[in-house]
């Protein structure tokens, strides 16, 4: 999994009118009905003066995944889930991003430790 936790701050965003304003330049997008959902650093947004919402860090799991992996995705996200981990996941091309509360970052990164050793001492059995 080699999961590495990232230094920025990122916030989530809301576009009505799709349009992006100067200034922001977002990690992540998605286009939804209401709007553009943009994933940008929390210093772009207080820049811009932007409304947004869900400070979190950025945990990037480094083992290439594959974007037709069953349950890989689901058991990191439970896992976080059942410490009471937020865990809002973007599958990209090369590997797994999760963002999570930026107050419970650390947490989630011993948690992720302790999924990789409990998972390789279920391959060792």
């Amino acid at each position: 999994m080699a999961p590495q936790l990232h230094p920025e701050r990122f916030v989530y965003c809301s576009f009505a009118d799709f349009s992006l304003p100067p200034g922001i330049s977002p990690i992540c997008t998605f286009r939804e009905t209401e709007g553009l959902t943009a994933i940008v650093e929390r210093s772009q947004a207080d820049r811009a003066d932007v409304p947004h919402v869900f400070e979190a860090r950025l945990i990037t799991l480094m083992v290439h995944s594959s974007l037709e992996a069953i349950g890989f995705l689901a058991t990191v996200a439970a896992g976080l889930a059942k410490a009471g981990i937020p865990c809002n996941a973007v599958a990209a091309y090369h590997h797994d991003h999760l963002f999570v509360p930026a107050a419970r970052a650390d947490e989630a990164m011993s948690l992720l430790a302790a999924l990789m050793a409990s998972a390789a001492l279920e391959s060792t059995a």
